[in-house]
């Protein structure tokens, strides 16, 4: 049975959330942009931001550009180091280690508010 090794899995992931975080800033310029029709257009769309679905949504987005990060980095260390292509699985590795280690305890800070 084939097996993705490290590298196609990262370009893919990092393809998937590049497209998410791409969406979420297409949505935050509409978002911006809606207070050219004036304050209370703006302010009641903006309500839509404290529903727990959405909340959800934004540790997803958080989740996207944390790993869409670290990836990036890793893809600059392989690109500039000379030695990066031999440690290629290992950085990916120690990217996912660094993104747990990243993405718990932020995600807790921002999930915690919605059960107090």
């Amino acid at each position: 049975m084939y097996k993705p090794r490290e590298g196609m899995l990262a370009y893919y992931l990092h393809r998937i959330t590049g497209v998410g975080v791409l969406i979420f800033l297409a949505l935050h310029i509409v978002d911006s942009s809606l207070i050219g029709w004036g304050p209370e257009v703006y302010n009641e769309f903006v309500k839509i931001y404290a529903h727990p679905l959405v909340r959800m949504g934004e540790v997803v987005l958080a989740a996207a550009v944390l790993y869409h990060a670290l990836n990036g980095i890793r893809i600059i260390l392989i690109d500039f180091w000379p030695k990066g292509v031999r440690y290629e699985k290992a950085m990916f590795h120690i990217g996912g280690v660094l993104y747990v280690l990243i993405f718990i305890p932020m995600a807790y800070c921002m999930i915690a508010p919605l059960f107090h």
